[in-house]
């Protein structure tokens, strides 16, 4: 599924860990809250999975926030679900020159 979202940051890790390797770029996404309980408003930031570290360099001379259409794709283990960005691509007008 495809949206048109605000993201308001990003963070890439990369290295290793007790042996292990990492490698990640994880978007921050202004999210509405559930107003239905009349006990939240405004709204809050959500974080998503959007591959390897690389992708953060796909941002890099973007103002943040940004606008971005952003392709998700929900996921399960048959127990828990979650929501997984496969692409991120910012609105053309904010992409500034790289100095």
């Amino acid at each position: 599924m495809q949206q048109r979202v605000t993201i308001t940051g990003a963070k890439r890790s990369k290295g290793e860990m007790e042996g292990r390797p990492y490698d990640s770029t994880k978007i921050y996404v202004q999210t509405k809250m559930n107003v239905d309980s009349g006990d939240m408003m405004g709204f809050a930031t959500t974080e998503y999975n959007w591959g390897l570290s690389d992708n953060f360099d796909k941002l890099l001379g973007l103002k943040f926030p940004i606008q971005a259409d952003v392709d998700m794709e929900l996921i399960t283990s048959g127990k828990s679900s979650k929501i997984v960005v496969l692409e991120v691509t910012p609105i053309t007008s904010q992409i500034q020159a790289k100095a």
